[in-house]
């Protein structure tokens, strides 16, 4: 998989990598500088605990449509929050981590509120308006959209080919170094859990229409996917969590999308 950043023309690319290993960066892996976004085609889907082994708030299953969207293929990595905070003068978190804060590891310890400031950053970087998922469009890309095979988790029925949960670590992992889902996306189960855009609150509805944005109010905000931390059944695609926007911790980080 190309680790660069898409861009016209190889001048563009042999320059960028000529300035990287003239500041000492590697591109390596999935530790680039920006994300590497991935086309999801929309279309209608059932959302929810459609294999019957979830909790209460992912009842009932309803059906939604999302449009075609852009998601990164990772969760957004410590190089690229350093990046951003390097070029704002933004802090980088405060708090301390167990191994430090690894250019190949999810960024955590970063609240709703902080990342939208680096999604604003981002949006002018790449021409786009970035932001963060809605949680329809977060869990149709982590059941693999259209190409989706019906997996518990995002990838695959075993946990530990696709995922970094309690069972295998103690702590965040380098991203990308499971198995991706059928998009070509990464640890949308398990590592670090991911912030959403919408408001928490209950589905009520059977028919919840066209990419929709969850209440229009709220006191926390959707949190997704599992993470180092937590037990397998919580790394299920359909699996809901939630926090407050200006909490951070060692267990939640982020990915960005954009629309198409």
């Amino acid at each position: 998989m190309n680790v660069l950043e898409k861009a016209p023309g190889t001048n563009y690319v042999r320059r960028a990598v000529f300035a990287a290993l003239l500041c000492g960066i590697a591109f390596m892996g999935h530790a680039q500088l920006l994300p590497q976004m991935i086309k999801v085609e929309g279309g209608p889907y059932y959302m929810g605990d459609v294999l019957n082994m979830g909790a209460g708030n992912e009842k009932p299953v309803h059906r939604v449509k999302v449009n075609t969207f852009y998601i990164a293929a990772t969760e957004t990595t410590v190089l690229q929050w350093r990046t951003y905070c390097e070029a704002t003068g933004h802090p980088m978190p405060s708090q301390t981590l167990e191994g430090g804060y690894l250019d190949d590891h999810p960024i955590v310890n970063v609240s709703y509120d902080e990342i939208q400031g680096y999604c604003d950053w981002l949006s002018d970087k790449k021409g786009k308006i970035c932001r963060l998922p809605t949680e329809a469009e977060w869990e149709f890309a982590a059941r693999g959209g259209q190409k989706g095979k019906g997996c518990k988790y995002s990838g695959g029925q075993s946990i530990d080919l696709i995922a970094w949960h309690e069972g295998n670590c103690k702590s965040s992992e380098q991203v990308a170094a499971k198995k991706p889902n059928e998009l070509g996306l990464y640890d949308m189960s398990g590592n670090a859990c991911e912030w959403c855009s919408d408001w928490y609150g209950p589905y009520n509805t059977t028919d919840d229409g066209d990419n929709p944005k969850g209440p229009a109010t709220g006191t926390t905000r959707v949190v997704r996917g599992g993470g180092w931390f937590s037990k397998a059944a919580n790394c299920r695609c359909t699996m809901r969590g939630f926090s407050l926007p200006d909490n951070s911790n060692s267990g939640i980080g982020f990915r960005v999308a954009y629309s198409h």
